[in-house]
């Protein structure tokens, strides 16, 4: 049975193990070892457990996270997710999908425009965005400047 549940900090130790092991290998290969700096990831990108924070249940077991907040825009209120994941087990079978769209038909009811997300476009996960209907942004750009 799959429920979609709101996360709070009481998942940070599951969300961490979920993710830890999602990006630590292949093409990612993220070396999440420092579970302090994990959890103090965990935490911005959730807002401290004060954003839109969902779960994945799959027989009362966390086997999916998406971590993010609510943005105001002058085009209407958006769900900014950070980041998503799922359970390495179960990956591929159409978990993240089905995820998506109860993700997608919890803010639609909350009144929310849509779903704004960064990715990139030489992982799996943007083939993942696309099939599930998501669009490039053309004009968007992201910069980064290294100051260290």
């Amino acid at each position: 049975m799959e429920e979609l549940i709101r996360l709070d900090s009481s998942y940070l130790p599951q969300i961490a193990d979920i993710y830890r092991r999602a990006f630590a290998g292949e093409p990612w290969n993220d070396d999440w070892s420092d579970t302090d700096q994990l959890q103090a990831y965990i935490r911005d990108v959730s807002c401290d457990f004060r954003g839109l924070n969902y779960g994945l249940l799959i027989d009362g077991k966390l086997a999916a996270v998406a971590l993010g907040s609510v943005r105001h825009w002058w085009e209407g209120t958006n769900y900014n997710l950070e980041e998503l994941c799922v359970d390495t087990s179960i990956q591929r079978k159409g978990t993240g999908s089905r995820f998506m769209k109860l993700i997608e038909e919890d803010i639609r009811r909350q009144g929310m425009a849509g779903v704004f997300l960064q990715t990139d476009n030489d992982k799996p996960s943007y083939k993942f965005y696309m099939k599930n209907g998501y669009k490039e942004l053309g004009a968007h750009v992201s910069f980064y400047k290294r100051v260290k």
